[in-house]
């Protein structure tokens, strides 16, 4: 169901580290609001979905929570070294 493309949907850049700034970017990537919290929300709403498009649609939507996921934990890594 899910392809990896080893390259990210956007291009991260950090001019310089920033560990401070790292830790509040955490909640946006495991917080109750975050990334991963949505990505969990909509994947399991579209497995309890009955209609087939909205299903569809439901599990495209998380597919697309999971790359923000990865771009905001790339940030992370980026703003620790």
């Amino acid at each position: 169901m899910f392809m990896h493309n080893k390259r990210l949907q956007y291009t991260v850049r950090v001019s310089e580290p920033n560990p401070k700034l790292a830790c509040m970017i955490m909640e946006q990537f495991g917080g109750a609001d975050g990334e991963l919290a949505a990505a969990m929300r909509y994947f399991v709403q579209g497995l309890g979905e009955d209609d087939v498009g909205r299903k569809d649609m439901l599990l495209d939507i998380a597919t697309e929570e999971l790359s923000h996921l990865e771009v905001v934990g790339s940030i992370v890594t980026m703003l620790n070294k």
